[in-house]
């Protein structure tokens, strides 16, 4: 094992420990160390220059995407974030190595938000009628995203104790291990109740996979728990958002957008939902400032013509 690799396995052990982040976080930072450095052949902190990191860069901007495109800039940066942050672990252990502020993350463009109107999000809801008990976990499934704004990690995640119909809220542990309180929408509680109630197993697991003739999962008889994974939400969501005839790319998080969206539009303040929807820092949560923005501007111009109608009669 080289020096480099030792000191990634420890600051990895280190955002586990120390930094509690997740385990999607923590190997996602090992691939994007551990591609740098055997591209550039680094073996040890000084081999990392700031020479060697400005033709990684460059190597990173030209480099294909396997679509006939390049990679995103906000990829790009992500890379430059990855980086910096170890030579902070280094700095932090006194390791002699490349200053972290000799690394600039360059300006990325704003993220673009998918989200639903509100009469998109009623026919949603439309498409998954039926009193299957297939149709009545996807009609919760769309139901609890919209109501909650939950990631799919942490709806997939839910067991049926965690929640509480009748004070309609319960606690779920977001990125980073936080904890936060969410609610529950009316509709979403009767979604809920009238899934439950229908179901006679004794799986813990909330949302389970079912076939046509039954439980799916039945290959890995291991398996303790018929859980449905996040792959199968994002193909349900998709499905409903064709059988709704919308044509948007819809997946999970357009609607944990939606909610967001929803609840600015309709007069939350954006600190409220930043609470609501687990984000560590407000600026994450101003990427949706830009549509409401957009939203005040057509209600403005509405108000304002029909006042103009008005004097000129």
């Amino acid at each position: 094992m080289t020096a480099l690799q030792n000191y990634t396995k420890r600051f990895l052990e280190h955002l586990e420990i120390e930094m509690n982040r997740s385990l999607r976080t923590i190997e996602s930072y090992g691939r994007v160390l551990c591609a740098f450095f055997a591209w550039g052949n680094l073996h040890i902190p000084k081999d990392i220059t700031a020479d060697k990191v400005r033709e990684y860069r460059l190597y990173l901007n030209r480099k294909g995407n396997g679509r006939g495109g390049t990679l995103k800039k906000n990829t790009q940066a992500y890379q430059a974030i990855v980086l910096r942050t170890f030579l902070k672990y280094l700095a932090k252990q006194d390791v002699s190595a490349l200053a972290a502020e000799k690394i600039e993350i360059g300006k990325t463009p704003d993220r673009q938000v998918d989200f639903l109107e509100f009469a998109e999000v009623e026919r949603l809801m439309e498409a998954a009628e039926g009193t299957s008990l297939r149709s009545l976990r996807d009609k919760a499934i769309l139901e609890l995203l919209f109501s909650s704004g939950l990631r799919v990690s942490e709806l997939t995640g839910l067991d049926r104790h965690h929640l509480n119909l009748d004070k309609e809220e319960f606690s779920v542990r977001g990125k980073g291990g936080k904890l936060r309180i969410v609610f529950i929408s009316p509709a979403a509680k009767t979604s809920l109740k009238r899934y439950l109630d229908k179901r006679s197993d004794i799986d813990p697991a909330l949302f389970i996979a079912y076939g046509k003739t039954g439980l799916v999962n039945t290959k890995n008889a291991k398996r303790e728990s018929k859980r449905l994974t996040q792959r199968s939400v994002q193909r349900l969501v998709k499905h409903y958002a064709k059988k709704a005839g919308i044509g948007k790319d819809v997946h999970p998080h357009t609607l944990r957008h939606s909610f967001a969206t929803d609840l600015l539009v309709n007069g939350a303040d954006i600190r409220s939902v930043q609470s609501m929807l687990g984000h560590a820092s407000i600026t994450t949560t101003q990427i949706y400032t830009h549509i409401t923005n957009e939203r005040l501007k057509e209600i403005h111009h509405s108000f304002h013509a029909k006042r103009k109608g008005k004097g000129s009669k």
